[in-house]
């Protein structure tokens, strides 16, 4: 049986995407490299996932797109699987953070703490700046990666991203 697997790196070279596009975010508890070996694309994470984050993305495997909602790490998706993608045995669900982007209303001096106020485990504070409003730093170390504040952020700056493999104690800014 041909080996039917898809080579991200391939697939975008042949769509004319010359630059490296980053990983798409993975359902919980599923690494990259463990759903583009062992996940058939059925789709049962999708249906299952209570949020509707996860959806079917490049190639027909799970992507979670944070635009729906957050992820209350349920599990759901995990149960409903049918291939051995997922391990819940890891400690965490996943390496992530939330990143906030210059394009911030707040870094550019409008008031606003949107963000803040959806995060779930407070780890997006504000320091107060001088002559302006208060300014956004995410503490990697509270951050669980949920997404819970990517949606409310009217100015779209606010995104989640690999945190290197473990969590940190540093500002992921």
């Amino acid at each position: 049986m041909p080996d039917d697997r898809i080579d991200p790196g391939r697939r975008s070279l042949l769509r004319g995407r010359l630059r490296r596009a980053p990983a798409p975010i993975r359902p919980p508890y599923a690494s990259d490299r463990r759903v583009l070996d062992a996940c058939v694309r059925c789709g049962a994470c999708a249906d299952a996932c209570p949020e509707g984050i996860i959806a079917a993305g490049d190639g027909g495997y799970p992507e979670v797109d944070f635009g729906n909602g957050e992820c209350t790490f349920c599990g759901g998706c995990a149960e409903a699987c049918p291939a051995p993608v997922f391990d819940l045995a890891q400690e965490t669900p996943w390496f992530q953070a939330a990143r906030i982007a210059d394009t911030c209303f707040a870094r550019m001096g409008i008031v606003c703490q949107s963000c803040r106020d959806a995060c779930p485990t407070g780890a997006i504070n504000f320091t107060i700046g001088w002559g302006g409003p208060s300014r956004p730093d995410v503490d990697a170390s509270a951050c669980t990666g949920c997404g819970a504040c990517v949606s409310p952020c009217p100015a779209g700056a606010v995104t989640v991203v690999s945190a290197g493999g473990q969590k940190g104690t540093s500002n992921v800014r």
